[in-house]
């Protein structure tokens, strides 16, 4: 079983211990979550990990030949190929192995005096290269792309067309393609939709090596993790279980830290209180110096806690008064190309403390629909009708586009909070990750990532009733997005968002709006309204998901040949048809045979031909080698298609 051993691993910038003495194993099997708050080392130990940054001192021991894959969290932009093209660059290690067997192949073909080593090796690496799915490379690439998102007609296209979220799935496909032996993946959900995550969640489940990720999407953590580490004062510590398990584990030991922080807090306060008091006074100096004394011992051994335990509970300001009905949709359609309707004809009333969440695919209509309910895009036909007294803020990730200027961010806060939240603006702003010295950089300095929190934080400070928020959690950690769902619990006006956060939906919506694209038989995409909470619509997906699924395998001829018998007026057509099904069954059930028996034979041969290639004289001759590593692709290719022809037609027999 392939290891990586990594021990006493430790890592300072300037005074500032970044990891101290960190030990963790990954093996195949290895099902872990990193958390910490941030800024607290998770981005770099994995950078370390994947042989990316040097520590100070430590040892990493890894099995020869282990592979590890690395995701980091942006930044990767393709170009010069197309998506599949792109694609087969993860397969540079069968690439790799192909071209040393066909190395050792030369030299074997010289016949070498000992030969024996060679022939082991050249066997050993024939084996790998047979379990790494090379041959299957092809078909791997489209499940993986497609599972993530992309379209067929994308494989084609050039990879620079494609925008800096797909740039980040592309870069995802490619380490899973890769098939390695330990996985490391810094927020890989961050640019997926519900679909690629889900297909993510499953891929991960079955995945044959180890992972270790970063994400703060408490849901997936749940479903695909088995152990948690805890990166903290620059300290690991592993908890078994999944994240919620290790939430409920950490909340004991953390409860007893703040009671006894709490408790030192105090100790100094009163022995900074006493030397600030009577230091200068030479009848108390001496006690003074004492207490001096117990004052640093004390700061030795100093109790620090994470700042996500430095929990505050926000609250809106209270919301205006507004009708029930707020907001009336009536055959709202909206068209970029004046082809295809991205929404096409929306009826939709919002009422008073909904809280709505738009679903759909990429690309379904959700942005567009929320900037329509914002007013941003007035370019749509149809009306919309507000209630009287509506108030709206609107949060999307343009948002952060407008923060400019020489302010500082405490500053740029400060000048719009209501003077009730004054006091609390640096603990808000803590929850919304500006932390001690960060409330004081300058707007223009701020990453794209800060910004989009500083708006989301701007707009909760006004006094509105209605949200509209696209996509508010993605730059937030679990605390930040913990604050802000049980403040929007407590607001007391009516909520529209969409989120790629299936734990934040399932905790606050009670209405879904599906949007579904159009097909490619179809200029107009739907809308379905589903008057519950989020598990509810799940349910509901799922039951006609079986009901289609029941009615597919109980067909065994196409709609249109039924709308015939339906219609018949004839007896004897009816019989007729009838006869024909009787027909066209036993045709599926031959070529169902027919299938399976080529399938049989092409496996004979695929074994025949990796017999053949394990022979001295075979894999000793270049040529003749590479010549039977084609015809085993070329029949494994084949397989695939029969073995997908021989799926479709059992359908249609059950």
């Amino acid at each position: 079983m392939t290891k990586v051993q990594f021990s006493q691993v430790s890592l300072a910038f300037g005074d500032r211990d970044i990891l101290k003495n960190v030990t963790i194993n990954l093996s195949p099997g290895t099902r872990a979550a990193l958390t910490g708050a941030n800024g607290s080392g998770k981005t770099t130990l994995l950078k370390i990990l994947a042989g990316l940054v040097a520590p100070d001192s430590g040892d990493c021991v890894a099995q020869k030949e282990a592979r590890i894959a690395y995701l980091p969290q942006s930044g990767i932009v393709h170009s010069g190929c197309t998506l599949r093209q792109e694609a087969d660059r993860a397969f540079e290690y069968g690439y790799d192995l192909e071209a040393e067997i066909e190395k050792i192949g030369d030299v074997l073909s010289t016949n070498p005096k000992n030969p024996t080593p060679l022939l082991e090796r050249h066997h050993q690496l024939s084996e790998k290269l047979e379990n790494s799915g090379w041959y299957r490379r092809d078909v791997l690439a489209e499940q993986v792309l497609l599972g993530l998102g992309f379209s067929r007609e994308d494989l084609n296209r050039p990879v620079e067309e494609f925008s800096g979220g797909w740039q980040m799935r592309i870069a995802l496909a490619k380490v899973l393609m890769q098939g390695p032996d330990i996985l490391l993946l810094d927020e890989p959900t961050n640019y997926l939709d519900l679909e690629a995550r889900n297909w993510l969640e499953q891929f991960l489940q079955s995945f044959a090596g180890g992972f270790l990720l970063v994400s703060h999407d408490r849901y997936f953590l749940d479903v695909t993790v088995t152990e948690v580490y805890e990166l903290f004062n620059g300290e690991l510590k592993r908890y078994s279980g999944n994240y919620t398990n290790y939430e409920k584990i950490r909340k004991v030991e953390l409860d007893s830290l703040v009671t006894r922080y709490h408790q030192q807090q105090e100790e100094i306060h009163k022995l900074e209180d006493f030397i600030r008091r009577f230091g200068v006074k030479a009848t108390k100096a001496a006690q003074a110096q004492e207490r001096q004394k117990m004052l640093d011992k004390i700061l030795e051994q100093k109790i620090e806690i994470p700042e996500s335990l430095k929990k505050i509970h926000f609250s809106f300001p209270p919301a205006p008064h507004s009708g029930r009905l707020v907001v009336t949709l009536e055959g709202i359609t909206k068209s970029y190309d004046n082809k295809h309707n991205v929404i096409n004809d929306l009826n939709l009333v919002i009422e008073k403390n909904q809280r709505m969440v738009v679903a759909g695919r990429n690309g379904s209509g959700k942005t567009t629909l929320l900037k329509i309910l914002s007013g941003k895009d007035s370019q749509f036909s149809g009306s919309i009708k507000f209630g009287s007294g509506v108030s709206i803020g609107y949060f999307s990730q343009d948002s952060a586009e407008v923060i400019c200027g020489k302010q500082s961010v405490l500053e740029y806060i400060e000048k719009d909070a209501p003077l009730e939240l004054i006091p609390k603006i640096r603990d808000l702003l803590g929850a919304f990750l500006f932390r001690g010295d960060d409330v004081y950089k300058s707007l223009d300095v701020l990453s794209g990532g800060e910004k989009s929190r500083l708006a989301l934080l701007e707009l909760l400070l006004r006094p509105v009733n209605l949200l509209i928020l696209d996509e508010p959690t993605n730059h937030l950690d679990l605390n930040s997005k913990d604050v802000l769902l049980e403040a929007l619990k407590d607001f007391g006006g009516t909520v529209v968002f969409v989120s790629h956060d299936r734990g934040f939906i399932e905790s606050l919506a009670t209405f879904v709006l599906e949007l579904v694209s159009p097909k490619p038989d179809s200029l107009t995409g739907t809308v379905r309204y589903f008057p519950g909470d989020y598990n509810y619509y799940l349910d509901r997906i799922e039951a006609e998901r079986q009901e289609q699924s029941e009615i597919v395998k109980s067909q065994v001829v196409t709609k249109k040949t039924q709308e015939k018998i339906s219609d018949s007026p004839s007896g004897a057509m009816q019989h007729e048809e009838q006869k024909r099904l009787k027909n066209e069954r036993r045709r599926l059930e031959r070529r169902e045979e027919q299938l399976l028996e080529e399938i049989s034979i092409l496996e004979e041969k695929k074994q025949v031909l990796e017999n053949e290639l394990a022979n001295p004289s075979v894999y000793s001759d270049a040529t003749k080698s590479r010549s039977i590593m084609r015809e085993i692709d070329e029949l494994t290719k084949k397989m695939d298609d029969l073995a997908l022809e021989w799926e479709e037609v059992t359908a249609q027999l059950q």
